[in-house]
């Protein structure tokens, strides 16, 4: 596997890799696990180049607290892209994407409006400025994203959609613990009373009905952010909670 810090770097290695051959992109912030793991085995079986990037983006993090305790290993990292098929790894610093007198910006509405949206402002905003970035300077064939995070799944189609992306979005199922919980690189601050009461969100979802998903989680003791349906590249019951100081997001897709 080969390491890349710059742009100029990363493309000038990919240009003789894509001739003839298709190129599938994994955007990851680090703090990799099996869920990271799926992505790059659905790159792997279709695209004879599979490039990862690992870049902890600051503009999608409205609470600057949150941004400095994200998890961050950049070794570790490594070695699990390189253990699990990853080609080329793009681990650029953040005045790398975000230069001195940045300041242009996607702005998504659609499918960016309410849940997340509602209680991260600018989350997306940075989402689709990040991928957007990552998309131009790698310039995938395939982009793989996982559907535990499904807004951010329709808000990627969307601006491939809405922006003429020469590009497909490929959604990869949510990879759960044995428990139930949703493998998440936030699982980790959790204590063990914590994850306890956690497993109330895959319970809550398994019900596929809102209201009683906001009675499970009621009863756990869990006030959530919300308990909606959505169409989110399918209609999909949507949860999100606060586990001690940890916030958790999860989904079930309810048709297609």
């Amino acid at each position: 596997m080969q390491t890349f810090e710059s742009i100029a770097e990363l493309r000038q290695a990919l240009a003789p890799l894509r001739e003839g051959r298709r190129v599938g992109l994994v955007p990851t912030m680090g703090a990799l696990h099996e869920g990271h793991a799926a992505l790059f085995r659905a790159a792997r079986a279709e695209c004879d180049v599979v490039v990862a990037s690992l870049f902890v983006n600051p503009s999608q993090f409205a609470d600057p607290d949150d941004l400095s305790a994200y998890p961050r290993a950049l070794e570790r990292d490594a070695d699990f892209a390189a253990g699990h098929g990853v080609d080329v790894l793009f681990a650029p610093a953040a005045a790398e994407l975000y230069p001195p007198g940045f300041a242009t910006w996607v702005v998504p509405e659609g499918a960016a409006d309410g849940l997340e949206g509602d209680y991260r402002p600018g989350h997306f905003r940075g989402v689709a400025t990040i991928c957007l970035k990552l998309f131009n300077v790698a310039r995938p064939d395939v982009a793989y994203f996982g559907r535990k995070d499904a807004q951010q799944l329709a808000v990627i189609k969307q601006l491939v959609r809405d922006l003429d992306l020469e590009l497909e979005i490929r959604a990869v199922e949510t990879v759960r613990d044995t428990d139930g919980l949703a493998l998440s690189s936030r699982n980790a601050r959790l204590s063990a009373p914590e994850r306890e009461r956690a497993l109330a969100i895959p319970r809550a979802l398994a019900t596929r009905d809102p209201d009683r998903a906001r009675e499970i989680l009621t009863t756990a003791g869990i006030e959530p952010d919300y308990v909606a349906v959505a169409d989110l590249d399918g209609q999909t019951l949507a949860v999100a909670a606060r586990i001690g100081a940890t916030r958790l997001i999860d989904n079930v897709l309810l048709e297609r």
